[in-house]
């Protein structure tokens, strides 16, 4: 068999076989074939697509080209969630909590933030003393004594995956549907959970812009899933506006735990009980409505907010931020950003205000950029909502003084101001099991 053979049938538009899949993806792992080869073939499957059955196999065969974690030992149902990347999205701080408290098993390996998305486990370590680097035997023990346990992604999970998203994303093929799929859900395989939900965003904020191609990316990923002997449903979120009101990593742990102590309702509240109540309603058979009112009962009780704090503290964090906000590094510098007319919130670009957050030091641009564990902004105003002149919409803060201007300069260009209200789009769409 030639990798020549496999890009020309590609290019022609041609059905690849598994044993055709199977070899590029061992070769291409292996250091077997070359970039410009592999590049061929990305941009022909990115020009021309993949079958189903074509996308499910890439799937397996990536999620099986390095470790496959074993939750086995494990008793009771393991689930994962799985988000698609937003701003100001931290529900996995309070989805895990609440799955757990109804005795679910949460094994759960995040990412970091890169771009304008952040990412759980950067928001997990400004908790002072938190870790996010186990063994798999800890991690898997941690899991069994708690009921969950949330890690960064380590060992050789799915080396076939970052190889081919690297190569993706310098040949400008990342935007391909088989592709998206394949790379998310051969990580969740490989992570070993029997129960995955997956929040896939849609708007200016998130990667699939449009609901109609949230609905085709969450479609192949549940099947594929399925196809894998594991349960699966797609949450297609709202990312036109950020979630919640605070943007940057201990911001978003306390407003996560503002949730958690059941405050008062909000988008973040909604989006997280919708997200573990299909959780809840997939691994115990019952329906979406049914695993909500149980999440929505851990919640209200408190049992979730002190799942939340046993989880912080199995995983060396220190309980007194949770107890005392305070306590976490406070920002050197702030700014408010004023409003400069009398209307309505219109509309926001959350991939802008997640850009300007960035700036101000809460993200990377590159994977190993340091990160500002206190930088971020808390918005005041979200789309929808009456504006005076004058009145603060957003709050920035930072220890660089010298990144405001660009920052307020990128949130005004975010926000437009109406004479006449406007409705908020749904901020859920769509769930697809």
């Amino acid at each position: 068999m030639r990798i020549y053979d496999i890009i020309s049938d590609k290019r022609d538009n041609k059905e690849l076989t598994d044993e055709q899949i199977r070899f590029f993806v061992k070769g291409y792992t292996k250091g077997e074939i070359e970039h410009y080869h592999a590049s061929a073939l990305l941009m022909a499957i990115y020009l021309n697509g993949m079958t189903d059955r074509e996308t499910v196999t890439l799937t397996k065969e990536m999620a099986e080209s390095g470790d496959m974690l074993d939750l086995s030992a494990i008793d009771g149902i393991t689930v994962d969630k799985h988000s698609t990347g937003g701003v100001g999205d931290k529900t996995t701080l309070i989805v895990a909590p609440i799955v757990a408290s109804v005795g679910l098993k949460t094994a759960k390996m995040s990412g970091r933030g890169l771009g304008h998305t952040g990412g759980t486990i950067d928001k997990l370590e400004s908790i002072d003393g938190f870790c996010t680097s186990l063994s798999p035997e800890i991690f898997i023990d941690k899991v069994k004594k708690h009921g969950i346990c949330v890690v960064g992604q380590s060992g050789d999970l799915a080396p076939a995956d970052k190889k081919i998203y690297a190569l993706r994303d310098a040949t400008a093929t990342v935007g391909s549907m088989p592709l998206i799929a394949s790379s998310i859900m051969s990580k969740k395989l490989a992570a070993g959970a029997s129960c995955i939900v997956l929040d896939v965003k849609t708007g200016s904020g998130a990667f699939m812009k449009t609901p109609e191609d949230a609905e085709a990316l969450s479609e192949k990923m549940v099947n594929i899933g399925k196809s894998a002997g594991r349960k699966v449903a797609a949450v297609i979120s709202d990312m036109d506006t950020p979630l919640g009101k605070n943007i940057g990593n201990s911001l978003e742990v306390i407003e996560a735990v503002e949730v958690l102590k059941n405050g008062e309702n909000s988008d973040l509240r909604e989006v997280s009980l919708v997200l573990a109540g299909n959780i809840i309603a997939l691994a115990e058979g019952i329906s979406a409505d049914e695993g909500i009112k149980k999440a929505t009962a851990q919640l209200e009780s408190g049992a979730a907010y002190e799942k939340f704090r046993e989880f912080i503290s199995a995983q060396g964090g220190d309980l007194r931020q949770i107890d005392d906000p305070s306590l976490f590094k406070q920002p050197l510098y702030s700014s408010d950003v004023l409003c400069a007319e009398d209307g309505f919130i219109g509309s926001m670009n959350a991939e802008m205000i997640g850009s300007a957050s960035v700036i101000l030091g809460a993200g990377r641009v590159k994977k190993d950029d340091p990160i500002d564990h206190s930088a971020g902004i808390i918005l005041h105003r979200k789309t929808g909502d009456r504006v005076l002149k004058g009145e603060k919409i957003a709050t920035l803060y930072t220890d660089s003084k010298e990144s405001f201007d660009s920052a307020e300069k990128l949130i005004r260009q975010s926000i437009t101001v109406t004479s006449e209200k406007i409705e908020r789009p749904p901020l859920i769409y769509k769930v697809i099991y």
